[in-house]
């Protein structure tokens, strides 16, 4: 009896998740995605062209402008080999808007993916799951793998290398959409808002890899946000293992915990210097998430201004076309001063002589000409009547001869 008791609780017992905290965010206290704004802990962000905004979510890529680039990387690598990841995003933008979302479980991690898509991505060894509008289908889930030896940037046709695929129209739905993908002991899949995408019994991915996100948007933006990444495994070990985050993590424990303390529980010396101490360490750590911000500002405006100044013209382009105006004005001038030095009464008189003798001479033998043509060109009335008088002996001949034959032709008689 006690035996039937204790089954079901033998069995939640076999069949309960647990959180891996060091490559997780959103859920439970760290709800918040950031604690400061600044940064997730134990993930790394980047960007191209912005850097991603942290609030209540991670914007990977701004509504406006288009044609920028976000990523948000794992610190620690994956040691379990069962494992379900929960990933809920949002995709929001005009009608024709486009851009795509990966993410990735690689070797490599941060260091040769980035903030690449599938498209620009080079060799890399591992798994990445894409959502996009490929084959203007409004939306469409695949799924690719890489042993490290294949260069999907240069390759001839990348999508044909999607080992599964589902439609899923993602954009503007006004709710975050949800993807977990399962690896488990001799399946792989992937479900989408609870349905299942597509399956394998023939995918096996190995641990010590590392978990990543990364969009990228057209020229007319889609934006991309992530609310929360959840990774579970079934390994009761998960719960007990060691937190694996920055160095700083631990110190960040203490220093939130010291802040939440009252002041009236700090009756000793040392107590209140421990808590100064920790105070001044988290605005330390704050200030040099700063600078670190302002350094990757610095450093895209550097990039930009270099940039505006290789497309602007340079010094010596402007010097060199200052000298050839310069050079055209001073030959319209001195063609000004010959125009106005030189007096041209004489070569206009000479002309006029010339006109009029030309005048003159074909007033003169335009009357002749004319006769002339007139005369030579009238036909030849002799001719004519000679022609005339001939034609009509030829009649006058045939006549005869029609009557001769006639006259002498035999009669016939009725």
């Amino acid at each position: 009896m006690w035996l039937a008791a204790l089954l079901p609780l033998a069995v939640a017992t076999v069949q309960a998740q647990y959180v891996v905290e060091s490559a997780s965010f959103g859920h439970g206290s760290r709800s918040t995605i950031s604690p400061n704004s600044f940064g997730i802990p134990g993930w790394h962000i980047s960007g191209e062209g912005h850097v991603p905004q942290l609030v209540d979510k991670v914007v990977l890529t701004p509504p406006y402008p288009g044609n920028r680039r976000g990523a948000i990387w794992a610190d620690t690598k994956i040691i379990q080999t069962e494992w379900t990841a929960d990933f809920e995003f949002r995709a929001t933008g005009p009608e024709r808007g486009g851009g795509n979302l990966q993410i990735w479980y690689t070797k490599e991690g941060q260091a040769h993916v980035g903030t690449s898509s599938i498209y620009t991505v080079g060799k890399f060894d591992g798994l990445v799951l894409v959502v996009d509008t490929y084959g203007g289908r409004g939306g469409v889930i695949r799924g690719f793998l890489n042993d490290g030896n294949t260069e999907y940037k240069n390759h001839h046709n990348v999508d044909s290398l999607a080992f599964g695929h589902c439609d899923y129209p993602y954009r503007n739905l006004g709710r975050p959409s949800r993807i977990q993908i399962k690896q488990q002991r001799d399946s792989f899949e992937v479900d989408v808002d609870g349905k299942s995408c597509f399956k394998s019994d023939k995918i096996k991915l190995p641990p010590d890899y590392y978990f990543g996100i990364s969009a990228a948007s057209a020229e007319t933006p889609d934006s991309f946000e992530v609310y929360k990444f959840i990774l579970s495994t079934s390994s009761s070990f998960a719960r007990e293992e060691p937190r694996r985050d920055t160095p700083n993590s631990h110190q960040q424990t203490a220093n939130q915990q010291a802040e939440n303390a009252p002041a009236s529980s700090l009756k000793s010396t040392e107590a209140q210097f421990a808590d100064l101490h920790n105070r001044l360490q988290t605005m330390s750590q704050s200030m040099d998430n700063l600078f670190r911000h302002l350094s990757t500002f610095s450093g895209n405006s550097e990039s930009r201004h270099q940039e505006l100044t290789r497309k602007m013209t340079s010094t010596d382009q402007l010097s060199a076309m200052d000298g050839r105006l310069q050079a055209i004005e001073r030959t319209v001038q001195a063609i000004q001063r010959d125009v106005e030095g030189k007096d041209y009464q004489g070569q206009l008189a000479k002309l006029q002589d010339t006109l009029r003798d030309t005048h003159s001479s074909l007033i003169e033998s335009l009357p002749r000409t004319m006769t002339q043509i007139v005369s030579t060109s009238r036909p030849r009335m002799g001719f004519f009547l000679f022609i005339v008088i001939v034609f009509q002996l030829l009649l006058a001949a045939s006549y005869i001869i029609y009557k001769r034959r006639r006259a002498n032709a035999p009669k016939k008689y009725l």
